[in-house]
Formats: structure tokens, C-alpha cells, sequence
């Protein structure tokens, strides 16, 4: 479990290198101009889209260590490639790359996740998880921004190679890892076989779904979009501004990460996500006070980044929480299908809400504030409808668990409900 996280904060600091500079790097730095830019960031979420579903069946069937593996050479290959590339198509081609291997990750490193923990620990592997996923995209950003010409092309070779380099270091530290037996398709009931079908028969999976496309539509989608765009535009504030707005984001999961977890842990899950609905709901209202109200530039700015750092609290409540439950809905064996079948959503919904939500945050700026308090308290009401679905050790198994030891028996894995 160390070395999966030690992975999992490597990888991040090298997206960290280069995911603000993308945008900068392709349209300026190479020449290709803004629509070949905003092509490579749409390549990312198609080749995501392409892989996933393909993913799940093959982690089912090979276990997720050897689809890591793949993942990680991939996106070295296709790093590397955009430091190098010159042309649209050689751009393009790499970033299809980067994005395929970038998004086989997620599913390939929660199942190990999954492999390397029990019910009573998961909670806290995917909270460490998150944790060092901010802190690595932190830390890589800061000192990829002091790397950075956008006068010398060179700059920027340099920091792909840096990325490809974490990439190929996380391969060699994760092949030397030997994950416990973890059932396969093969070990599993004859029930639990049937991959997408079954999936979609599973009324809780369907439901959490729903739920989790409408939580990455409603705060990550609009990060470096909508939210974006509405605060330079209705609020004035500055890129500067903006970028502490990231900041404080990133530096309230750091911070409330492992405060919350105790609490995150001991609740209903459903409720957690629910408040999840209702903080996120307060983030917008606050929004709108930035952008709508008449105060000064100095609130105005404090709200916005006040804002930003309400969806930090929120995300880091959701870490614990939404990943472990992924993990408990899914039958023996099939964990990777259903962390891939998730992670497919979270793609979908990233690349939906720039869509919607940038040219909304740019020039509708009442109505896009409202839509998203509703879709907030959408939330709210989805995340205590799943709670009717999900029996008691999957939405609180502190609560089960603690009444097993109490009693002096052993604490057993829950088994998924049946669809």
C-alpha cells in the first residue's frame, strides 16, 4: 500500500509539471494556435472515453498491476511525444496517447487500492490517495512555473521529459510490488459473472453513477471553465486572484483531508455525500455573491476564493467515501470493471461540463449560478435516495463493524448486494 501511494503522488507530480502549461504550450510556445490547443484537451477526454470501458474487462481478467504497467508506458510514450512534437498531428497523437494511459490509471490503481485493503482500512487508503494526488499536482505545478519560458521551447521538452520520467519511475516502483491474491472473473460466482450487464442490472451502481456524474459536472467540470470564466468576467477578478482561488483549494483538502476523515468514516455514507450537496450549495451562493452582489473588489475576491476553498472541504469528504463504496457494490472479482465503469463517468462528466458550463460562466452569469446551486442540492437529494439502495455495511460500515467487535466476532467482508 506505501508503494501504491508513493505512485500515486509520483504520477501527480508529474501531471503537475504540465497540466497548467498545456493550453500555453501548444497554442503559443508551438504556434499551432488556439484550436489545435483546445483540440489536445479535447483528445484527452476522447481517448479516455475510448479505453475505459475496455479497461475494466481487462483488469478483471488480467488484475490490475499488468494494465498499470501498460498505462504508465503509454503515457510516457505520449509525454514525451508533446515535448517533442512539432506538428497538429504529432500533437494530437501524443496527447491521445497521454490521455488513454492518464485515464487507465485511475481504475488500475483503486483496484490495487482495493486489493491491498479491507473494509476497516479503505476509507483511509483512498483519503491518503487524494491527499498526496493534491499535494503531487501542488508541488509539480509550483516548480514547473518557475521552469517554465514560453520564450525557449526547450523549457518545455524539459518538463514533458520530467513527466514521462515520473511516469516510467512509477512503473519501476509498482513492478516490484506483489499485491495478495485478489479474486478473479474466473473465482467468482457463477452470479457475479456478466461484466456490463450485470453492472447495469445493479440498481445501487446505476444510482451512484447518476450521483457521481452529477458531483464531477457540478464542481470539477467547472473548475477551470465555467467557474473560471464567471469570475473573470462577473466578479473582475484577476488571474492572480484566480490563481489563489486554486490554491486555496488545493491547500483545504491538504489541510481538512485527514480532519475529517474520523467523522467522514463514522457516518452514513449517504449522508456524507448529502452534506456534500448542501456545502457545494453555499460555494455557489457564494459565488454569486462575488459576481452578482455589490460589494467591493477586495470581497468580491475574498468570496471567490472562499468559494473554491468550500469545494475543497467537499472533495475531501468525498475521497473517503465515494471510492470505498465503488469497491463495496462490486461482486467478487469485479472491482475493476466497476471502479473503470466510474471512472467513465467522472470522464463524461468532465468533458460535458466545460462544455455547458464555460460559455454559461462567460456570459449568463445569474442563471449559471443558479443552475449549479440546483444541481448542488440535486446532490443532496440523489445522495439520500442511493442511502434506500444501499444495505447497512455498505453506507456505514463503522457502524457494523463496531457491533461485530462488540459481540467478539470477526469482521467480514461486506458482500455487494445483489442487483
Amino acid at each position: 500500500m506505501r508503494r501504491i501511494h508513493v505512485g500515486n503522488a509520483l504520477s501527480a507530480f508529474g501531471l503537475g509539471f504540465t497540466v497548467p502549461y498545456l493550453y500555453v504550450y501548444v497554442a503559443q510556445v508551438r504556434g499551432l494556435g488556439a484550436m489545435t490547443a483546445g483540440l489536445v484537451l479535447a483528445v484527452f477526454a476522447v481517448a479516455a472515453l475510448i479505453v475505459l470501458p475496455f479497461a475494466g474487462r481487462a483488469i478483471v481478467r488480467r488484475g490490475p498491476l499488468p494494465v498499470l504497467l501498460a498505462a504508465l508506458v503509454t503515457a510516457a510514450v505520449g509525454a514525451m511525444g508533446l515535448g517533442l512534437a512539432g506538428s497538429s498531428t504529432a500533437v494530437l497523437s501524443a496527447a491521445a496517447a497521454l490521455g488513454a494511459g492518464q485515464a487507465v490509471m485511475q481504475p488500475a490503481l483503486a483496484t490495487m487500492i482495493v486489493d491491498c485493503s479491507t473494509t476497516e482500512t479503505r476509507s483511509r487508503a483512498f483519503a491518503t490517495q487524494f491527499f498526496l494526488q493534491n499535494l503531487g499536482l501542488g508541488v509539480g505545478g509550483l516548480i514547473g512555473g518557475h521552469l517554465v519560458d514560453t520564450t525557449r521551447v526547450s523549457s518545455f521538452t524539459l518538463l514533458f521529459a520530467i513527466e514521462a520520467a515520473m511516469f516510467l519511475l512509477l512503473a519501476v516502483v509498482m513492478a516490484s510490488v506483489r499485491l495478495p491474491h485478489a479474486p478473479k472473473v474466473a473465482d467468482a460466482p457463477q452470479s457475479a459473472r456478466g461484466s456490463w450487464k450485470q453492472l447495469v442490472g445493479n440498481r445501487a451502481m446505476v444510482q451512484l453513477c447518476v450521483l457521481g456524474f452529477v458531483l464531477f459536472f457540478a464542481c470539477y467540470g467547472q473548475f477551470e471553465s465555467g467557474l473560471a470564466a464567471y469570475g473573470v468576467e462577473a466578479a473582475g477578478i484577476s488571474t492572480s486572484a484566480l490563481g489563489s482561488a486554486l490554491a486555496a483549494n488545493t491547500a483545504m483538502i491538504v489541510v481538512a483531508q485527514f480532519a475529517v476523515l474520523k467523522f467522514v468514516e463514522r457516518q452514513k455514507r449517504s449522508r456524507v455525500i448529502a452534506g456534500v450537496g448542501l456545502i457545494w450549495a453555499v460555494a455557489w451562493v457564494v459565488a454569486g455573491y462575488a459576481g452578482l452582489g455589490h460589494g467591493s473588489r477586495e470581497m468580491a475576491t475574498a468570496a471567490f476564493v472562499s468559494t473554491y476553498a468550500l469545494f475543497g472541504l467537499g472533495e475531501a469528504m468525498l475521497a473517503p467515501t465515494v471510492a470505498p463504496l465503488v469497491a463495496d457494490l462490486a461482486p467478487t472479482g469485479l472491482a475493476g470493471q466497476y471502479n473503470s465503469a466510474f471512472a467513465l463517468v467522472k470522464q463524461l462528466a468532465l468533458a460535458v461540463g466545460p462544455a455547458v458550463g464555460g460559455p454559461m460562466g462567460a456570459s449568463l452569469h445569474a442563471p449559471y449560478i443558479v443552475t449549479f446551486l440546483l444541481f448542488s442540492l440535486g446532490i443532496t437529494y440523489l445522495a439520500l435516495r442511493l442511502g434506500r439502495q444501499l444495505t447497512a455495511v455498505q453506507d456505514q460500515p463503522y457502524l457494523v463493524r463496531k457491533r461485530v467487535v462488540a459481540r467478539g466476532g470477526a469482521v467480514a467482508e461486506p458482500v455487494a448486494a445483489e442487483a
